[in-house]
């Protein structure tokens, strides 16, 4: 443990930091280090006084605030829970227009559709869980949910626990708008049968992206694995990653078309028009 040390004799020319500020510069600092560096069960590869200097700093303010780096490290954690796993959503709304640019003769019959729905889920996939395997950030999610249960404060992992189930949610809510919004514009509804919503698809295929991004780590070849068929009604044979046939395979045991939707001519502007909206929220 670290009591505090004396004033530094340092004179600093730019304004005194309130201690608001002196707060999100250093954990902000800090989780740039842990992005770069990784993020190890016990934080012990994270200098207090490194991030002092990193974050530019008063090390009197920062004492002040955490009076023993421990203080410190709970909160950093506390923190990461919370902002855990950069949202990719620009790079993912420009596959999907390269993709319906392609296809856009495909958009104006049910089959159509049905085949450019199938080929967009088969490049979202791999897109997504290499996006995932090359984010630091990412990783250290999943350091966070694999240790939590690690963590000897009571209150610090009740908390670190609440922030990632927090920060679950929000992305889940996030996946179900994103698969509410295209299944209608692709002509696809819920199956009726199931009594289920938008919410419980993106849990489950959250779930098996889970898996995917564990099994991954510990053996890249998963990541990489193909085989050449044409599942689902996907039209010409094409290389299907393993990622692709889950996420596939579970988006059509919820989905199915909808015989209300409209045929029209106009869907690729539609589609696009949707897709505009909905990132401009996510911005």
């Amino acid at each position: 443990m670290e009591g505090k040390p004396g004033p530094t004799s340092i004179t600093r020319r730019h304004r005194r930091l309130s201690d608001a500020e002196t707060r999100d510069r250093m954990l902000r600092t800090a989780i740039e280090m842990i992005d770069r560096d990784g993020l190890t069960v016990s934080l012990e590869h994270i200098s207090f006084e490194a991030v002092i200097r990193a974050a530019d700093v008063s090390r009197s303010t920062a004492y002040r605030h955490w009076q023993y780096k421990d203080q410190f490290y709970g909160d950093l954690v506390r923190e990461l829970a919370r902002t855990a796993g950069p949202p990719i959503v620009r790079d993912e709304i420009s596959l999907i227009k390269h993709v319906l640019a392609d296809h856009e003769d495909g958009l104006t019959t049910p089959e159509g559709r049905h085949r450019v729905m199938i080929e967009l889920i088969r490049r979202l996939a791999v897109f997504d869980l290499e996006a995932v395997l090359a984010s630091p950030a990412w990783r250290t999610y999943h350091a966070l949910c694999a240790t939590v249960s690690g963590l000897t404060d009571n209150d610090l992992r009740n908390q670190v626990q609440a922030a990632l189930a927090e920060s679950e949610n929000t992305r889940i809510a996030r996946i179900a708008d994103a698969w509410r919004a295209l299944t209608g514009l692709f002509g696809y509804r819920l199956r009726p049968e199931l009594g289920t919503d938008f919410e419980t698809l993106a849990s489950v295929l959250t779930v098996a992206m889970h898996g995917l991004v564990v099994a991954a780590i510990a053996s890249p070849d998963v990541a990489g694995r193909q085989i050449v068929a044409s599942p689902f009604g996907a039209g010409p044979p094409q290389r299907w990653s393993l990622s692709a046939l889950s996420v596939a395979g579970t988006a059509l045991t919820f989905l199915e078309p909808d015989p209300h939707a409209p045929a029209d001519g106009q869907r690729l502007t539609q589609v696009n028009r949707a897709i505009d909206a909905w990132a401009s929220q996510r911005s």
